[in-house]
């Protein structure tokens, strides 16, 4: 039997069920890839909450030891403070020590010249008028010589006629009473005293007033 002639009408038919079939598998296609891309997504976010939530040893280990180095170089950190610290402290008790020392080295030395500036006050004190201008000059001018040269190297003298009595410094050998100054006033200076870049070589030898009875 033979197959009909296709009339212009069955040609267009033809060529539209062509167009419509490619249409529709795009679209089937497009819609199982979009399928696929999410599934993936969620299995993706699933295993990284089961990872974060799941016990890892390895990670554990590592942070464990994290953990004692940390706490290793704050014991370090903190034992080299105080070294440093201890250092600096001997550091400061030695440059004490020496500048101690540079000061108070000449403190025997200055103990025995006092004994000879007393013995030229004392001899300039004694002087009467039979002792000629010539001699009392001199005598005078040793004795300042001397002084200048102790004051050269810091030493000080204690003179504290009419001063308040200070025990730091005086040493009371008597106490009279006297109605002309305030109680406890030096009235007289039977020995200077002397320091020695502050600290008291020896102390003043005086006489105290007290309250007239």
């Amino acid at each position: 039997m033979a197959k009909d002639p296709q009339t212009p009408q069955d040609d267009e038919l033809s060529r539209q069920q062509a167009e419509t079939d490619a249409q529709v598998e795009p679209e089937i296609v497009d819609g199982e890839l979009e399928d696929t891309i999410e599934d993936a997504i969620e299995n993706a976010e699933q295993e990284k909450v089961e990872g974060e939530s799941s016990d890892n040893p390895e990670a554990e280990m590592l942070a464990a030891k994290v953990e004692e180095l940390e706490k290793s170089l704050a014991e370090a950190n903190d034992k080299a403070m105080r070294e440093a610290a201890e250092a600096q402290n001997i550091r400061r008790r030695a440059e004490q020590e020496t500048e101690k020392a540079r000061k108070f080295a000449l403190e025997k030395f200055v103990k025995e010249l006092l004994p000879v500036v007393d013995s030229l006050e004392k001899a300039l004190d004694a002087m009467g008028e039979d002792a000629t201008e010539v001699h009392r000059e001199g005598v005078s001018m040793t004795l300042k010589l001397q002084l200048d040269v102790l004051n050269k190297f810091g030493v000080e003298v204690v003179d504290p006629a009419g001063e308040p009595f200070d025990p730091q410094y005086h040493e009371a050998v008597t106490m009279v009473p006297n109605a002309e100054m305030d109680p406890n006033s030096v009235m007289e200076v039977i020995q200077k005293g002397y320091l020695l870049n502050g600290r008291l070589v020896r102390p003043a030898m005086v006489v105290v007033s007290q309250a007239a009875e």
